[in-house]
């Protein structure tokens, strides 16, 4: 298993699609991951460290977890079928609970979790960048350095 930082979130143009994007600890490659615009929020305002007044979807979970005595070990992105990426939730006592990436990334946020991929996604969906690309890299981190999570809302 290989360890992720979580790089970030940004939408998509054209499409307006969100995407997480989480960077190998120690190597260098990049594994994007299309999600939706709920989950880019969410993941947004953990790393902005942003307090909502009530508690939201992914901060429930990780109260509920704590009530119930236990805590979140790890989070496991396991596999990708049909552009589809999967993950686990791996919890100390033993539990493990099938989830999807995004919501795993939310909960790992709340949590101070670390997040692992498999080899076999990383050969499979991950982007390598090359040295000279790495001006392109800050430039995106500078753009999340920037964006609310109020730009993921979609206008009605």
């Amino acid at each position: 298993m290989h360890e992720l930082d979580v790089v970030g979130v940004r939408v998509e143009m054209p499409t307006n699609q969100p995407l997480v994007l989480l960077r190998e600890v120690d190597g260098s490659r990049y594994l994007p991951i299309w999600i939706g615009a709920v989950e880019a929020t969410a993941i947004a305002f953990a790393q902005q460290g942003v307090v909502p007044p009530r508690p939201l979807t992914h901060d429930l979970m990780r109260d509920l977890v704590a009530a119930l005595g236990d805590e979140l070990d790890e989070v496991r992105i396991t596999e990708v079928k049909s552009n589809v990426f999967y993950a686990v939730l791996v919890f100390a006592s033993g539990v493990e609970v099938e989830a999807r990436p995004s919501d795993s990334i939310a909960l790992a946020l709340r949590t101070g979790t670390r997040i692992v991929c498999t080899e076999e996604v990383l050969e499979q969906s991950s982007i390598g960048v090359p040295d000279e690309e790495e001006a392109e890299v800050e430039k995106f981190r500078e753009f999340l350095d920037e964006i609310t999570p109020e730009d993921f809302e979609k206008d009605s």
